[in-house]
């Protein structure tokens, strides 16, 4: 098993979780954070005066799914969330040693 997290811009949000959806994963988690990479913030003004916003709103995803689906969640990750322009995210893949739905004690795959 693997899970995959991506960091995106909020307007991707629905785009992304209807290609997941097609790729036939079931569920995700989403995270409203904040954070700045080579983007390095924004400058904004308000009220007539011009501020620095360092940390920008970006919106996490973290799907846990079979390997071998693995690689056409990324894609479908990497293709519709994709700009073309700086801020667009980042995302990882990391390996899943065990999953356990609390409800009905299943475990693994049969936990997804």
């Amino acid at each position: 098993m693997k899970m995959v997290m991506a960091i995106i811009k909020p307007f991707k949000l629905d785009a992304v979780r209807e290609a997941l959806t097609a790729t036939g994963i079931e569920g995700l988690t989403v995270t409203e954070v904040k954070g700045f990479g080579r983007q390095k913030g924004q400058t904004e003004i308000y009220r007539g005066a011009e501020y620095t916003v360092n940390f920008l709103p970006k919106v996490k995803i973290e799907v846990v799914c079979d390997a071998a689906v693995c690689d056409q969640a990324v894609e479908a990750i990497l293709t519709t969330a994709s700009t073309g322009k700086i801020g667009d995210g980042k995302i990882f893949v990391i390996d899943v040693d065990k999953a356990v739905r609390i409800r009905t004690g299943e475990t693994n795959g049969d936990a997804l």
